[in-house]
């Protein structure tokens, strides 16, 4: 099967393949710029993106905004053409001032889900930054750009449909997870039949990407085969040599089986895919973490009533204390069996 760009108005993709955003650390500038560069959509994750900063536990906020810039100059280096965006979470805290940072910095895309981005088109009005809202289902495909139309006269430039095996939050209930696996496909016909009204509406493309367990060539074919126009990718791009993450976290994927993939209970109040190691084991067998210090990085978090720190645990992922972190994966992480460059992983998938 020959694929070919991926068009998101006057931005155009060589290969219609998207890396997905990966937070805390894991895809940065020099990811998403090394994706880029080869023809691919690059893109950057904010959560917590200031983690490296020297000043990050004292002034959080202003090290984020600050790590913003540097990580996107940094991809556009690499990648001086190429298409870079950001990964915006709205359940973090500072959602608004996060995504105008990152339109500042000169993003092409913003990407927005673990939650709903109700308020993005006003936050990017006056920029050419394009939008591109994450959904899980008919339903919210449905709310949200009737919402955007009705409230802004506007629409979606992209859409992303992750599904069910998917790595990271996810958008569907813990007892739907599993019976969504094996019939996912409707879903998908259907959420690409809802883009096509507000594509003929505002007489625009707006490309539906499918995220979620695409991991091999025939998961690429079965994706366009459904009729979506790209592909999002982020569990194959960690155990490369251009992945932000640590050398551990990226050998704990490589050495990952299936049947270490767990669904967690996130602090961030979704269910979320992860690898059972140590630390999840003592999660679930009841420990309770304290954090350190909150630092306030999502809305609607109590310290007090959570088992432990997502920024914490995260940031330990990303520095390659793997036994004492939280690490997210999709569903199919283990196809890997040594770290590779994104070339390689582009051209398996791709061609």
């Amino acid at each position: 099967m020959k694929y070919g760009p991926l068009k998101i108005g006057n931005l155009e993709a060589k290969i219609p393949l998207i890396q997905g955003g990966m937070g805390v650390g894991i895809s940065l500038g020099n990811l998403a710029g090394a994706v880029a560069s080869e023809g691919g959509i690059g893109i950057i994750s904010t959560a917590q993106i200031g983690f490296r900063e020297p000043d990050f536990y004292e002034n959080t906020f202003e090290a984020n905004l600050r790590a913003i810039k540097k990580e996107f100059a940094k991809a556009r280096k690499i990648a001086p053409s190429g298409i870079i965006g950001f990964n915006i979470m709205v359940a973090s805290n500072h959602y608004k001032e996060i995504v105008i940072e990152a339109v500042k910095a000169g993003a092409n895309l913003i990407i927005s889900g673990a939650g709903v981005p109700t308020e993005l088109p006003e936050y990017v009005k006056g920029f050419k930054t394009k939008i591109a809202p994450i959904v899980s289902s008919e339903k919210s495909a449905k709310v949200l750009l009737k919402l955007w139309d009705k409230r802004y006269g506007t629409t979606a430039d992209m859409v992303v449909v992750e599904g069910p095996l998917a790595g990271g939050h996810l958008g569907f209930k813990q007892e739907e997870i599993t019976n969504k696996i094996d019939n996912y496909d409707e879903d998908v016909k259907s959420i690409i039949a809802i883009v096509k009204e507000y594509a003929e509406k505002y007489k625009k493309q707006i490309p539906v990407i499918l995220a979620g367990g695409i991991s091999e060539k025939k998961d690429v074919e079965k994706a366009f085969e459904l009729g979506v126009q790209g592909v999002q990718v982020a569990t194959r791009f960690v155990p490369t040599e251009e992945c932000d993450a640590a050398k551990e976290y990226k050998e704990a994927y490589i050495n990952a089986k299936e049947e270490d993939v767990v669904i967690v209970k996130s602090p961030v109040g979704m269910p979320g895919r992860a690898i059972n190691n140590l630390f999840m084991q003592r999660v679930n067998a009841g420990e309770k973490f304290t954090p350190k210090k909150c630092l306030s990085c999502l809305k609607h978090c109590n310290p007090a009533q959570i088992p432990y720190c997502i920024t914490e645990r995260l940031i330990n992922a990303a520095k390659g204390d793997v036994d004492n972190a939280l690490l997210f994966c999709g569903g199919k992480v283990g196809k890997e069996n040594k770290i590779r460059t994104v070339k390689e992983v582009i051209k398996e998938l791709m061609e």
